[in-house]
């Protein structure tokens, strides 16, 4: 079942169209990424589905009640969304409790009893009730956001890049524990960001978006594996990209004969690697596999990735993912080897 409907969805401003016939369809309980790069109207596309703003023409529907089409216009305030703006957006005149409690319609003990409950859903300790917002933290700003939010037992939870102003592992961290939430509350939620890997670890489904259309959707791991095209591949992380000619589930590349993903026959295509479906071996002369040279070592810890110069290609060298204690130092002789099927990509 999809809570969340939109259908040609399209949106302009002045002369500049923003959404161009925006198709999606969100399942119940489940995290929904929408990312692309700046411009391309995810957050367009977020505050529509909040009420923000009314799209020019289109239908959007949630649980199968209409929001907005040709007859109904649902202003934000009757549509039981919630929405964790990138920076909190606290009332700096009000306490944590204050803020938490805004628009609860219950008074009393049980207005405080649904504070103090939502206060240890995001793991923040009941005196931080009475603290003001410029006394907390980023992160402590933004579970405050996220409480709030969840008061008014939301239909659906938008989250507008909420992590992006935290530091690497508060970050991760933070997205952790919002995911949690959201799945233990049964919360169908909406997420956008501009960060590939905050996109991939959090979606349940993935909605990739560019110059205000949706380009492709569906499950994280398919996008990364499958891109559409080029531009869709090196968005979600390094690529290899190569040109070959395709027969019978093969490629003749640069990286000599491997296998791909498609049984069609093209003269001319352009295939992709992931830098990890590369492995690099010592070189040998008399053995099989592609040789090359390593000209650049970037060390990052548990993980190194290697520019790889191949002996008999043209065009850009390789990017090639190793551990970080053993792989090989710059100009290095090598082997490489590929690991899985290669992805052919659209025209």
């Amino acid at each position: 079942m999809n809570a969340l409907e939109l259908n040609a969805i399209c949106k302009s401003f002045g002369a500049q169209r923003v959404l161009d016939h925006i198709d999606l369809s969100v399942p119940a309980g489940s995290r929904t990424v929408i990312v692309g790069p700046s411009g391309s109207g995810k957050t367009t596309l977020l505050r529509l589905i909040a009420g923000f703003e009314f799209p020019d023409s289109g239908s959007l529907s949630l649980n199968g009640q209409p929001l907005f089409d040709s007859t109904h216009e649902v202003p934000a305030h009757q549509r039981l969304i919630g929405y964790v703006p990138q920076d909190g957006a606290l009332f700096p005149h009000m306490t944590v409790a204050a803020n938490i409690g805004f628009g609860l319609a219950a008074k009393g003990s049980a207005r405080q009893e649904r504070i103090a409950e939502l206060l240890d859903s995001v793991a923040l300790p009941a005196e931080m009730a009475l603290r003001w917002p410029h006394e907390l933290s980023g992160g402590q700003q933004q579970r405050v956001a996220l409480a709030r939010a969840l008061a008014q037992r939301p239909r659906l939870m938008l989250l507008d890049e909420p992590f992006s102003a935290l530091d690497t592992g508060l970050r991760a961290a933070m997205r952790k524990m919002v995911a949690r939430l959201l799945s233990d509350a049964g919360i169908t939620a909406i997420l956008v960001t501009h960060d590939q890997g905050e996109a991939l670890s959090f979606a349940d489904q993935l909605a990739v978006m560019r110059d205000g259309r949706l380009v492709q959707c569906g499950h994280p791991i398919e996008l990364y594996q499958h891109p559409r095209d080029e531009q869709t591949a090196l968005f979600l992380g390094d690529a290899v990209l190569l040109p070959a000619s395709i027969e019978a589930g093969w490629a003749h590349c640069d990286l000599g004969r491997i296998p791909v993903n498609s049984q069609a026959t093209h003269q001319t295509a352009r295939i992709m690697l992931r830098p990890e479906q590369l492995q690099l071996a010592p070189f040998e002369p008399d053995a099989s596999g592609c040789h090359g040279q390593v000209i650049e070592r970037d060390f990052a810890g548990n993980t190194c990735t290697l520019t790889v110069e191949l002996h008999a290609a043209t065009g850009r060298p390789l990017l090639v993912r190793s551990s970080g204690l053993q792989a090989p130092a710059a100009g290095s002789a090598v082997r490489l080897l590929t690991v899985g099927h290669a992805h052919v990509l659209m025209d």
